[in-house]
């Protein structure tokens, strides 16, 4: 690789954490009891995102954080991949310090992005998607932080 593209990953665009593993769940109520036995505590949060027509509940675990996503409508994409893959994960989200740039990052190493705008998700994050046929099958999720 050469310099300058090694002097560009180094910058602050680049993916910085996981920020959250998204789980697709069928009955977000039931889920909740599943995990908050798993865990050992109860979720933090819930909030519904108009925007992707899902209701979701967040646990933090140490540093790391767990959505549970359920479809709030028939056609809503959490409701599509429930019907033809069933519950489980659905998506890893990274933190980046500037999600514009890094789409245009990614753009250009040939990456498929799902929606062009960022767009407001849960947690006070604006989000973008990447095709999971450029990611080796797995949908990844860009946040940040809207301050």
């Amino acid at each position: 690789m050469s310099k300058s593209k090694l002097d560009f990953y180094n910058t602050k665009n680049t993916m910085k954490k996981i920020e959250h593993i998204g789980i697709a769940v069928a009955d977000i109520e039931k889920s909740n009891k599943i995990f908050t036995k798993l865990f050992g505590k109860e979720n933090y949060k819930t909030e519904v995102v108009e925007s992707e027509g899902v209701k979701t509940s967040f646990f933090k675990i140490g540093g790391n954080k767990i959505e549970l996503l359920e479809a709030t409508s028939s056609d809503s994409p959490i409701a599509k991949y429930l019907s033809k893959r069933g519950e489980g994960m659905h998506h890893i989200a990274f933190d980046v310090d500037d999600i514009f740039a890094e789409v245009i990052r990614l753009k250009n190493e040939g990456f498929i992005i799902l929606n062009e705008e960022p767009k407001k998700g849960a947690d006070n994050k604006l989000v973008i998607f990447l095709h999971p046929k450029s990611t080796n099958g797995v949908l990844i999720e860009l946040c940040q932080e809207v301050v």
